[in-house]
Formats: structure tokens, sequence, C-alpha cells
């Protein structure tokens, strides 16, 4: 053997060792071209613990000059799966992950592209999430609950760049905007529109095809957010969750409903003193109650629903 290929051959395997082992995946994992540059990941209908993870969208965009990717999914693994579809679709590198907001679906899968190089764009609320307890208790929990894929070796990662307002750039002849909508669904929001290709990557915002998930959101800016959120140009939307938008204005309109509905009911048994159990007992749910995650969210959706409007109620 030759002192050249010798050292291709160490270098090599310096390279597999320094590598983590990723255990992989064994979910379904389709990719659709919704555009001349963009593509994205369908995650399944269900709970966090479910499909091994795999319940949130991740989008990406190929450039001449590299690759930006939208979302980093619930476990290294799965954005291990992610990058492995980007390779077969093009060689250019991955430069840049923008996060729509910091949720553990969305960013376990960070240190991938991380490790590789690319830039990690995240909404202004980041770190009010990354320095939380419930962030570090999360992360722990879902070791156990979303293991192996979700172990000691799954990190958070902290953003290199924290958008707080309009922020647009170009790569490789494709423009993009990235539009920080503040705290919606989540600490902070963010959502990125492929110029070119009058695409919207959307985050958690908006859910298609399944119930939203409310969490501690602050429904009323979020409610705000969308009344306010221009979508009759879209060609299509990627949602956090559920397939893409055909119809945009449609999406949009669905996940304002549920929440108007929500802030509707819960808004008028804490004005009128009504116990929550009445109040979601005593509210018509039949509009929702075949979405998918209805079961498993629209209880707790409610609930928290009504504490924050106790919380406004009292000038909080």
């Amino acid at each position: 053997m030759s002192k050249t290929m010798l050292l291709s051959t160490m270098l090599l395997a310096a390279s597999l060792h320094a590598a983590p082992a990723y255990p992989p995946v064994t979910v379904e994992f389709p990719v659709e071209r919704i555009s001349e540059h963009a593509y994205y990941a369908q995650g399944a209908a269900g709970a966090a613990t479910e499909n091994e993870g795999f319940i949130s969208n991740a989008g990406f965009v190929v450039t001449d000059e590299g690759v930006v990717v939208f979302d980093a999914l619930g476990s290294p693994s799965l954005a291990l799966a992610l990058r492995e579809k980007i390779r077969a679709v093009t060689d250019q590198p991955v430069v840049m992950v923008v996060v729509s907001h910091y949720h553990a679906d969305h960013i376990y899968g960070l240190q991938v592209f991380k490790d590789e190089g690319a830039k990690v764009i995240a909404p202004r609320g980041a770190y009010a999430y990354l320095d939380s307890a419930a962030s570090k208790e999360r992360l722990e929990e879902r070791r156990l609950s979303l293991y192996p894929w979700v172990n000691d070796d799954t990190r958070l990662v902290k953003p290199d760049l924290m958008i707080e307002d309009f922020y647009g750039f170009s790569l490789g002849g494709v423009d993009f905007q990235l539009n920080y909508l503040g705290s919606a669904h989540s600490d902070g929001d963010l959502t990125m529109y492929v110029v070119q290709d009058r695409i919207l990557f959307s985050g958690d915002i908006i859910f298609e095809g399944r119930l939203p998930f409310v969490g501690d959101a602050d429904t009323r800016r979020w409610l705000e957010t969308l009344e306010a959120l221009e979508t009759n140009q879209l060609v299509a939307l990627v949602p956090g969750h559920g397939p893409a938008a055909d119809l945009p204005v449609e999406a949009v309109a669905s996940t304002r409903e549920y929440l108007a509905y929500l802030r509707e009911v819960m808004g008028a048994a804490v004005e009128e003193l009504q116990d929550f159990a009445s109040a979601y007992d005593a509210a018509d749910w039949s509009r929702f109650q075949d979405l998918p995650a209805f079961d498993a969210a629209n209880r707790r959706n409610a609930y928290q629903v009504y504490l924050s409007m106790e919380a406004e109620a009292l000038g909080q």
C-alpha cells in the first residue's frame, strides 16, 4: 500500500471514528418536491413520542451555492435521515438551518447540521427556551420516551444568529425572507418565504390536517399573527405539521377558526366564573373532533387557554 493510500485510509478511519453513531430510524420518511428549489418531509400525525418522534415537518431549499434547511426534526437520527434525503438530491452542502421556533420536535436534530458546519438561525425567544428548566426536563424525558433515537449524546444547540425583525438574504440565485412574528405559538416564531418559488414555510403557527398543539402559547398574539399573515400570493404553504397546503388561505383559516373558538368558549367561561370542566363539557367540539390528535390535545389546549384567559382577565 502506498503512503498516499495509507494516509487516505487513516483519515477515513479517523473520520468514521469521530462521527456520532446515530441509531437509524425505521419509519417511512417521504420527501416531496413542491417547487423548483423547495422540498419538504412530512411527519406523521400523533403524539410526540409516536412514530419514533417523526411528527413534525422539515423542509430544504437547494441552491447553486448550498442548501438551506428549515427545522431539524425531533431527533438526531431523524435529522440524519433528512440529510441523506438531501444528499440524494444534491451534493451541495447544508450551509444554513433556519429554526421556526425552539420546541423539542423541531430542534433535537440541529447537532447533525451544526457538526457539518451549518449556521443556525433562530427567532428571538430561543434563549427563553434554552435557559429554562423546562427545556432540560423535556430533554431528559425524551431520552427515556424516545430512546435510542434521543439519548445521552443528544444536545441542545444554540443559534449562531437570532432574528427579531425582518431578515433577507440571497444564496445561489434564490432570495429568502425570514419574518419574525414574536411570541405566538412559542417564545418566538419565525417563518421563511422563498421568493422565486412563492413558498412559505410557516412552522407551527399553522397546522394542516390535524389539531394544533397550543402548549403555553399566547393565543391572542397567535390569532393576531394569523389575521395579519398575507397568503393570497402563495403557491403553497408548508406548515409545521401536516401536508403542504395548496390552498394557503384555507390552511390559515382553519387554524384561526380553532384558536378563535377556544378563546370564545374559554373566555366566556372565565367571564361567567364557570369552572373549566363544565365549560369544556358544554362546548360543541364537533367541528374539530375528527381531526388527528384531537383526543390527545384538545382538552389540554382548552385548559391552557382557560388559564391564560383568567390571567388576561386579571390584567396579567
